[in-house]
C-alpha cells in the first residue's frame, strides 16, 4: 500500500540521521496520513488517505 496522499499526492521523503558524532544513515520522513469517509456527489460514501495539512484545509474551505 503507497503510503501517498488522495489529493496533493506527498508521498514519503528521504533524509539523514545525524548522530551527535555526526555520522549520517538515510532515513525516511513519511507523510501525516489519515484515513477520512468523505461524501460523493451520487452520496456513496469512501474512505480516502489524506495529509493532515489537506484535511485542515478541506474543513477550512466546507
Amino acid at each position: 500500500m503507497a503510503r501517498r496522499c488522495a489529493i496533493s499526492g506527498k508521498g514519503p521523503m528521504s533524509g539523514n540521521n545525524v548522530s551527535h558524532a555526526k555520522n549520517r544513515t538515510k532515513r525516511r520522513f513519511l507523510p501525516n496520513l489519515r484515513t477520512v469517509r468523505i461524501t460523493l456527489e451520487d452520496g456513496t460514501r469512501k474512505k480516502i488517505k489524506i495529509s493532515a495539512k489537506e484535511l485542515r484545509t478541506l474543513k477550512k474551505n466546507s
